[in-house]
């Protein structure tokens, strides 16, 4: 009887052991803590965690915008074009502001970043001389037709109104006028 129970426990014993080596051997079971943190970050940075327990929904799920979709490998950009994405997006507020909601910041204080694209706009045409512009900032200096308030983005002729005379602001050109334009000049000038 004695020998049949030390027979149970080596046998016991050695079935623990060949079942150890083989959870060892599979990947999923043994990882190390540096690979357990790595697969964190990546579930974290992707939203691959569960967002609601009761609907099992993940947050990529909830909020695909905020999470960018797996792309294909294209080639590495420069260091200078790198750092010319990065001014442009600065300038236009084409950054993240609040991570919790992922609003850029040209989404929270628009008028902000209105402002420098109507600077953007104005930037003169190609083939324009220094004299033509600063006709051209006379002309919009007499006609307040520049932004008073960078918060709201208004214009100094809509903010002081009875400053500005409307024959002149009926003078002003539109803004589709001034992009034909543009449009005219850059294609007489080959640009």
């Amino acid at each position: 009887m004695n020998t049949r129970l030390s027979l149970s426990v080596v046998a016991l014993a050695l079935s623990s052991l060949v079942a150890g080596h083989a959870m060892a051997a599979d990947a999923s079971v043994g990882k190390t803590r540096a690979e357990v943190k790595a697969e964190l970050a990546q579930a974290i940075r992707s939203g691959d965690l569960i967002a609601d327990g009761a609907t099992g929904q993940r947050y990529n799920e909830l909020s695909p915008q905020l999470y960018a979709q797996p792309q294909a490998v294209v080639a590495s950009k420069s260091r200078a074009d790198v750092k010319a994405e990065l001014a442009q997006a600065i300038r236009s507020g084409d950054l993240i502001a609040d991570g919790a909601t992922g609003q850029r910041y040209n989404q929270l204080t628009p008028a902000l970043y209105a402002a420098e694209a109507v600077v953007a706009d104005a930037a003169p045409a190609v083939g324009k001389t220094r004299a033509q512009v600063k006709a051209e900032l006379a002309e919009a200096i007499r006609n307040g037709d520049l932004v008073a308030d960078g918060a709201t983005g208004q214009r100094y002729n809509e903010l002081y109104a009875t400053s500005y005379s409307q024959q002149v602001l009926a003078k002003s050109p539109a803004r589709d006028d001034v992009r034909a334009e543009r449009v005219e000049s850059r294609s007489s000038n080959g640009g």
